[in-house]
């Protein structure tokens, strides 16, 4: 009760310096020669134990790498179950899953933001097409190509549209460019 009382047999399992304590010190001179006998028996016996497991665990190694041969797995075959194993393993995790719904919802929002910039920018162009400013210009434009129609030859339809103008000079100037330079009488004569 004395040796109890002064902490002398304690319950508890050895903790930090208790171990190294207890591994530096040498009990071979409280043990009987019985006793160091039976400990040394013991001890060849784990050793004989740690080196058939490691014998058998290296059979087993072998067998398992032949098997998977067998199975046509290789190692890059491995990987990507491994990696598809692990990209199934996160996307059920819940952080993935509340990052992919703020990330989704985020893309509506942008695309529906997108969209409404797309329909004002359309809107602010069909105004400005409708504004006076825009017809004055268009009927200077068209005014202009009928009177330079006129001039180099060709027939005037009586105006008509900006677009139909745009795309009448458009189509002679295209004739124009698929023609050629032309020659100067001047230059015909000099060749």
């Amino acid at each position: 009760m004395e040796a109890q009382a002064q902490g002398l047999l304690e319950t508890e399992p050895l903790q930090g310096r208790d171990g190294d304590a207890v591994g530096s010190a040498d009990f071979s001179s409280m043990l009987s020669e019985e006793e160091k006998e039976e400990l040394k028996a013991e001890l060849v016996q784990l050793e004989d134990e740690i080196t058939t497991l490691r014998q058998v665990l290296s059979a087993k190694e072998r067998h398992l790498v032949e098997i998977k041969q067998k199975l046509g797995m290789n190692l890059m075959n491995e990987l990507k179950q491994n990696f598809s194993r692990s990209w199934h393993d996160m996307q059920t995790t819940t952080a993935y899953k509340k990052t992919h719904e703020t990330l989704s919802h985020a893309g509506q929002k942008a695309t529906a933001a997108f969209n409404n910039v797309g329909t004002a920018i359309s809107k602010k162009f069909g105004d400005m097409r409708n504004s006076s400013t825009f017809k004055s210009f268009e009927e200077r434009v068209e005014t202009t190509v009928a009177s330079l129609k006129t001039k180099v030859g060709g027939t005037n339809h009586g105006g008509g549209s900006f677009e139909e103008v745009l795309n009448s000079t458009a189509h002679a100037s295209s004739q124009n460019a698929s023609a050629g330079p032309r020659q100067t009488k001047d230059e015909e004569l000099q060749c």
